[in-house]
C-alpha cells in the first residue's frame, strides 16, 4: 500500500448508514466505479461484504474498495430501475451480470390455439 493510499474505514462508514432501500457504488483509488449493487437494507446489505467470508472475487472487490456512494429510494423497485440504469451507465468491473447492455426479462402469453408462455427481453405491448 502507498502512503497516499488509505484504506476504507467501513466501521464509520456503516454508522453513518441507513436501514432504507437504496443503491451503493463502490469506488476505487481512482474513482472508478468497481461495482454498483441495490439493496432493500443498505446497512445490513452493504455491511455483509465486510463481515462474511465471501468468494475470491468478492474479496479482491473489497480489498480495492476506497470509497461508497449511497443514493436512497423510496423503494426497492425504484432501487431495483436505478441500479439497472448505473451498471449500464458505468459497466462495473465486478457486475457480470446486466453488463451487456440486457434489459429485464418479460414473460410473454402468445395469443394462439394453445397459447404458450416464454420468456423475452423485448416488450411488445398488445
Amino acid at each position: 500500500m502507498s502512503k497516499t493510499e488509505h484504506p476504507f474505514d467501513h466501521q464509520a462508514f456503516l454508522a453513518t448508514l441507513t436501514n432504507r432501500p437504496g443503491v451503493y457504488r463502490m469506488m476505487s483509488q481512482a474513482g472508478d466505479v468497481l461495482y454498483v449493487g441495490k439493496a432493500k437494507d443498505l446497512k445490513r446489505r452493504v455491511g455483509s461484504y465486510f463481515t462474511r467470508a465471501a468468494n475470491a472475487r468478492i474479496q479482491s472487490m473489497v480489498s480495492q474498495i476506497r470509497g461508497i456512494e449511497v443514493t436512497v429510494t423510496h423503494t426497492e423497485a425504484e432501487a431495483l430501475i436505478l441500479e439497472n440504469n448505473l451498471i449500464k451507465a458505468h459497466q462495473p468491473r465486478y457486475n457480470i451480470l446486466l453488463k451487456d447492455d440486457k434489459t429485464f426479462p418479460y414473460i410473454c402469453i402468445l395469443n394462439e390455439r394453445f397459447p404458450r408462455i416464454i420468456s423475452t427481453r423485448k416488450f411488445r405491448p398488445s
